[in-house]
């Protein structure tokens, strides 16, 4: 399609969130122009796939997110290959490199993160890749195809999921976090020791509480990962995994307010009225949690685009939930709905040495602010479902296998005993 010289919605970022955006524009009937802008090269596709089943070799047509005559049928433009230099907001305009001025009367910003460098001696050797997007995977699924030796920096979900694929694959792995635990910011200490035995159990070597000094190399590629007290760790291939950092340059010149991210609302909206902000970039309210925090998911980009497409067409706009997150390891899923504070405590659910439980955070009032769930979707689903209605499930009854689920009391409840964990 040619680029539309008429306002209308213009969506600058084609990932999960900003391809979901436009569909549902057209869904909930606008009529107006819809036109999305990427910088890749490809169509929208699922990125979860690029740290597991892709990763592993699976095939390209299993990535896409909607069918390839998907966007000309419902009349969105959609813009591969194409860079956005500028928003001009006073004149109601983003500027893309060609020079072209493409006007619009809601602009969405979907542009995601990118993956956060490693600021050492020989990180820009060959054979060092970074992970977060179709083209960074597709360098990494090379290299592990003629790989011996692979060296994760970084115990989060993204690196842990590379790791395993790396294992299934025949791969030796060793994975280095610089906190003394896996999974350090994103899970209790429960889950972290049960997603370490994980992989431990198949092969991988974990080193916690350990920093990286340099990358070694000979003739340009790398061959060994140097750590702080000196040991080297032969490999062929690295993965740099250490977090993500928000792609907000565009909002940030253009005046939108931005800290470690592009501030929006519960409902996705910026401080203009006509520049809305969705997915990784954004700084969002988080249902039962002070300020406002940055959501990595799925399903945070699929319920922001949904709030945004229901605002621009007239539609109330669904309310908040608590976030999820899932990641498949081996053959094992974890699933952590909500998120919990510092001072919360927690009820087990099952058993951890089996591989399969579920750890329930309660607040000093007893409500419940988030569920984690190792190979356990009963827990996680009945988990969601209480954290949208702020749910007080009894301590006891919760932590007790010969009470159902369903049986569960969730209402205020007296003590929270000794049970509590």
């Amino acid at each position: 399609m040619k680029t539309p010289t008429h306002a209308g919605v213009v969506i600058v970022g084609a990932g999960q969130a900003g391809a979901t955006c436009a569909a549902l524009l057209r869904r909930y009937g606008y009529d107006r122009p819809v036109t999305l802008v990427g910088e890749e090269d490809t169509a929208p596709y699922h990125r979860p796939p690029l740290t597991k089943k892709w990763l592993a070799g699976g095939a390209d047509d299993e990535l896409p997110l909607r069918a390839e005559t998907f966007y000309d049928d419902q009349g969105i433009t959609l813009l591969t290959g194409t860079r956005v230099n500028a928003l001009e907001l006073g004149d109601r305009r983003i500027l893309l490199a060609d020079g072209t001025a493409l006007p619009f009367e809601h602009l969405v910003l979907a542009t995601g993160a990118g993956a956060r460098r490693l600021p050492l001696p020989g990180a820009d050797l060959c054979g060092v890749h970074h992970l977060r997007d179709r083209r960074d995977a597709a360098a990494l699924r090379q290299d592990l195809a003629r790989s011996e030796r692979l060296v994760v920096i970084g115990g989060g979900y993204l690196g842990l999921e590379a790791a395993a694929t790396a294992r299934i694959l025949g791969v030796d792995v060793e994975v280095v976090e610089g906190s003394e635990r896996l999974l350090s910011r994103a899970a209790s200490a429960l889950v972290s020791e049960a997603v370490a035995r994980l992989h431990r159990e198949r092969g991988v070597v974990l080193y916690t509480g350990a920093q990286v000094k340099r990358l070694r190399g000979t003739a340009g590629r790398v061959t060994g990962v140097e750590l702080g007290d000196g040991r080297v760790l032969a490999c062929d291939t690295v993965l740099v995994a250490i977090g993500a950092v928000p792609n907000d340059a565009l909002g940030r010149a253009a005046g939108l307010a931005c800290e470690g991210g592009i501030l929006v609302d519960a409902a996705g909206r910026t401080a203009d009225p006509a520049v809305h902000a969705i997915g990784d970039v954004t700084v969002r309210p988080v249902p039962g949690q002070p300020g406002r925090r940055r959501v990595e998911s799925v399903a945070n980009a699929n319920e922001q685009a949904d709030q945004v497409a229901a605002a621009v067409c007239g539609r109330p706009v669904p309310q908040q939930s608590a976030p999820s997150f899932w990641s498949d390891q081996y053959d094992t899923k974890i699933q952590i709905v909500g998120m919990s504070g510092e001072d919360d405590a927690g009820v087990v659910r099952g058993t951890t040495a089996t591989g399969s439980f579920a750890v329930f955070h309660l607040d000093s009032a007893g409500r419940l602010t988030s569920v984690e769930a190792i190979a356990s979707p009963r827990e996680a689903m009945a988990g969601k479902r209480w954290l949208n209605q702020g749910a007080h499930p009894d301590p006891l009854e919760l932590g007790d296998l010969g009470v159902p689920l369903a049986k569960v009391r969730t209402g205020p409840v007296r003590s929270r005993d000794a049970l509590i964990t």
